[in-house]
């Protein structure tokens, strides 16, 4: 629904501005879907996406890694197709098993890479925590009285706990961030041998394997972040209780967590990889005479631990770390509103909501890609991904109206820099 802003008079973040304050308490609606409804949808839209992911795991795990005859069969999956080799009479086994050393060699590199490299931001995670901390709960001296609060009536806790409660989010962040990385390089590492043997039955093949390897990592991701959000919020209004400015400032650590450790993931991952790409061609094809991209050269396997680590779980943390962040900046200006002072739970969980039927649409979506059409030429790849690109865009974009209009209330406030703004329908 399209929305109008109308600016009142100034309302700066004084006592002056409760009698405002108040009216908006009066005068402000309530949304159409109720507070039970959004306690059920959050959650099982989380626990969709990450049943969702296993599911599309276990279908690439069908694809295996051994050498064995392959029965025939036309099943789109590829399970029992015959190998473009068996065709031609040149099926060779040790091809399958070359191809699964290989796999093995890159995934043991690219773990001991990021359980090396998580020692070391363990290290920063604790000392920047400290950091936080120091710098939050000195704003009122470490003071444990309660304070009037900015925009809502009533006394808000103390800063020495909202500094505690951010280091525990951030903490938290920090730590679904490095999983989500984690978890999406063994997802990497796991499919690119069956991505590659099933591209020897064909690119369809090929493609449906990577299609659902990457959709493992992104329904991971994108859910378990959500589930962990909402469960941080509920836990933490369980202390907070009406205090929601105190509530959601603190929630604002969790995207700093996620962030912070995206930059040791692309950074590190992306030096490791270049380094070990020069020194691939400077021994391997120089001094060696090795092809490029030889296993036999160790460099090339550094640098493909290089890529898992920098491109993959580098990007997994970074993806997690601007969702997070979003997600935590669209709360905090929700709490600060007439969302928060009139303490419209499911008009608070807007952003979440946004969030929790994008992962339905990017599910049915995914649905068009690997089950509805099939992929038979490399030809059909980029026309496939772009009708995903268009059939997602427009099934979200119902779906963000509807949420809209079932979440936000007809008449709602807002607080620009100290200016009160009203929202209304139309």
């Amino acid at each position: 629904a399209r929305r109008h802003t109308q600016r009142e008079r100034p309302s700066h973040p004084s006592p002056a501005a409760v009698p405002s304050v108040r009216s908006v308490r009066v005068s402000s609606a309530m949304a159409i879907l109720g507070e039970l409804g959004t306690e059920i949808l959050i959650p099982v839209c989380g626990v969709v996406g990450i049943v969702f992911a296993i599911a599309q795991w276990f279908i690439v795990s069908k694809v295996k890694v051994t050498p064995g005859a392959a029965a025939a069969g036309g099943s789109k999956n590829g399970y029992g197709d015959y190998l473009i080799e068996e065709e031609e009479g040149l099926n060779d086994h040790n091809v399958v098993v070359k191809c699964a050393e290989i796999q093995t060699a890159i995934s043991e590199g690219a773990t001991s890479f990021l359980f090396t490299m998580y020692q070391y931001v363990g290290m920063f995670m604790v000392v920047f925590a400290a950091v936080i901390f120091v710098f939050l709960g000195s704003i009122e001296g470490f003071s444990t009285k309660g304070q009037p609060c900015t925009y809502s009536t009533g006394t808000c806790k103390p800063a020495l706990y909202t500094a505690l409660f951010s280091t525990a989010s951030f903490l938290l962040g920090a730590i679904t961030s490095l999983v989500s990385g984690f978890l999406g390089m063994k997802i990497a590492t796991y499919a690119n041998a069956r991505t590659t043997l099933e591209a020897r039955k064909g690119v369809g093949k090929a493609f449906i394997t990577a299609f659902r390897s990457g959709a493992v990592m992104g329904f991971l991701l994108s859910s378990s972040g959500l589930v962990v959000l909402y469960i941080t919020i509920n836990v933490f209004k369980m202390y907070y209780g009406d205090d929601w400015e105190g509530l959601f400032e603190s929630i604002t650590g969790y995207g700093l967590g996620g962030s912070s450790m995206a930059l040791f993931g692309r950074v590190g991952g992306g030096i490791y990889t270049k380094a070990a790409d020069v020194g691939a061609d400077l021994v391997g094809k120089v001094e060696r005479n090795i092809p490029e991209d030889d296993p036999r050269n160790p460099a090339v396997i550094a640098d493909n631990v290089g890529d898992n680590v920098g491109d993959i779980a580098g990007m997994g943390s970074d993806l997690f770390g601007s969702y997070a962040e979003s997600s935590c900046a669209a709360l905090v200006v929700a709490s600060i509103s007439s969302f928060g002072i009139n303490h419209d739970f499911t008009a608070m969980c807007y952003p979440l909501l946004v969030s929790s039927v994008g992962i339905i649409v990017c599910l049915l979506t995914t649905l068009f890609a690997t089950d509805f059409f099939e992929i038979k030429a490399a030809s059909e790849i980029e026309p496939a991904l772009k009708k995903q690109l268009i059939i997602s865009t427009a099934l979200m974009t119902i779906g963000v109206a509807v949420i809209s209009w079932l979440a936000l209330p007809a008449k709602f406030t807002i607080f620009n820099f100290g200016a009160q703004k009203d929202v209304s329908n139309w």
